[in-house]
């Protein structure tokens, strides 16, 4: 009864606030007023059908990324800062038929993510036979004979990644990498500090929840990875493994009827929130250190587009999230087309140099910066990507298949995952944030989504390992 009163005071203090900044905003917009409410309208229900029933993560996750990338950050910045973007916009002009025209390229492409999840909750895919679904025992049983022995062993292998990742650099943001590994294991070190340690965490969540309903030490040691993890990167995303796993223990403990206690949950959210906080004061002093010990036209540039921005809490949470800048950019672009469609698609990674966005659509900040010892890349987002054509028939129906490419990957997660809430929140998470920040190497993307298939068969694979052993040991 208490978790729906709160329930319906958040949608009541939600709805309240969202009324008032679309208010301020509609004062300030130089376009239509009926195409500002249809991008309101479109945002908010994306948003909010992604903590509805019937829902799954990836709605969650793309509604959270996309309300605050961009109707968030378009209404805060007309509202009180007249239009200005704190982010390079280029050929845009600021005229209302300009304004009017991103919103709309917007509004057609969230509507055709709404249209794939109505069409995926009836039809297709929901947590409804969550219960139903046969765990993977074998993995289970073993965490419960071994407990102790996996929690050390699990803490050893992600402190000994995390360490040697801050001293030799393999793979940490917005630098060149200062050390290969061979045989591949760069890539497979990327791996494990993006999303493969934090997997490992929902296996042993996965397990821990089945054996108690309040497990602290297994949570904090979760949380702790994802706060190392994120410092060894040079990233201020923690929020982003940590808050994945924490909605996914929410769901699961709802879904299968476990009891977390309100201690549990204020002790958990208070430990994140200063681990946050602490990975983000520590990144900074970090980036700060690593730009000010290079030449003085690095510190210069670094300086005014980095080490400012990245102490300013509020560029921090509403400017930093991808999407409205690189679609104003796209959809001012006097090139549009099938020609730049291609070439966007022929764009390969580099350990140096900027995007094919950088050069071409924005007036980069990143052309002046060392590529012997800086990379950073600025990156549309997929809702615009998908816009290089300039045909809003084609946005549509992509991001119409793109919700249902969504949706299909968190079904696989799910199946071979053994039901794994937690592991099903991780990956949807890992998925929307790739949809956000796509653009970059786009024909590189099977990269991520491989190593993600990977990740849950490596796991199912384990279990079923472990099921041979046990049925020859009996035999």
């Amino acid at each position: 009864m208490m978790e729906i009163k709160i329930k319906h005071i958040s949608t009541g203090i939600f709805c309240l606030a969202v009324c008032v900044l679309s208010l301020l905003t509609v004062t300030n917009y130089p376009g239509h007023v009926v195409v500002y409410i249809i991008f309101t309208i479109l945002l908010n229900t994306l948003f909010i059908l992604g903590f509805t029933k019937g829902k799954i993560f990836f709605d969650t996750f793309i509604g959270i990324f996309f309300w605050l990338g961009y109707w968030l950050k378009f209404s805060v910045r007309m509202a009180f800062f007249g239009g200005k973007f704190h982010e390079p916009v280029g050929n845009f002009n600021g005229t209302g038929a300009a304004y009017d025209h991103v919103l709309l390229v917007i509004s057609c492409g969230v509507a055709a993510l709404l249209l794939a999840s109505i069409i995926r909750r009836k039809f297709f895919f929901s947590y409804a036979d969550v219960l139903k679904k046969a765990r993977l025992e074998e993995i289970f049983h073993f965490y419960l004979d071994h407990r102790r022995a996996v929690l050390i062993a699990f803490t050893g292998f992600f402190l000994i990644v995390a360490l040697s990742n801050i001293f030799f650099g393999f793979y940490q943001r917005g630098s060149v990498p200062r050390a290969i590994l061979p045989f591949g294991l760069s890539g497979a070190c990327t791996w494990l500090l993006l999303f493969g340690l934090a997997s490992f965490s929902a296996v042993i969540l996965d397990c821990e929840f089945r054996l108690k309903n309040n497990p602290y030490l297994v949570s904090i040691i979760a949380l702790f990875e994802c706060f190392l993890s994120n410092i060894s990167m040079l990233s201020r995303g923690m929020v982003l493994n940590g808050g994945a796993l924490m909605i996914g223990a929410c769901d699961n403990s709802q879904k299968r009827s476990i009891r977390m206690s309100l201690t549990y949950k204020a002790v958990i959210i208070v430990i994140f929130g200063m681990m946050f906080l602490s990975s983000v004061f520590s990144v900074n002093h970090i980036r700060g250190y690593l730009f000010s010990i290079y030449s003085l036209s690095d510190v210069k540039v670094n300086t005014s587009s980095f080490a400012q921005t990245a102490n300013s809490s509020w560029v921090l949470f509403i400017d930093r999230w991808v999407g409205m800048e690189g679609a104003m950019a796209v959809s001012s672009y006097p090139h549009l087309g099938w020609g730049l469609w291609k070439r966007a698609w022929q764009e390969k990674f580099s350990n140096y140099g900027t995007s094919m966005y950088d050069r071409e659509f924005i007036v980069s900040p990143y052309m002046e910066m060392d590529w012997s010892k800086h990379h950073f890349v600025g990156v549309p987002g997929i809702l615009a990507f998908f816009y290089y054509p300039g045909s809003f028939p084609f946005l549509f129906f992509s991001m119409f298949l793109l919700g249902f490419l969504g949706a299909a990957i968190e079904l696989f997660v799910y199946r071979f995952s053994g039901a794994n809430i937690m592991l099903c929140a991780l990956l949807a998470q890992v998925v929307s944030s790739r949809y956000v920040h796509f653009g970059y190497a786009p024909n590189q993307s099977y990269l991520l989504f491989g190593s993600l298939f990977l990740n849950v068969l490596i796991i199912y694979i384990i279990d079923k390992l472990l099921q041979r052993l046990n049925r020859k040991s009996i035999s």
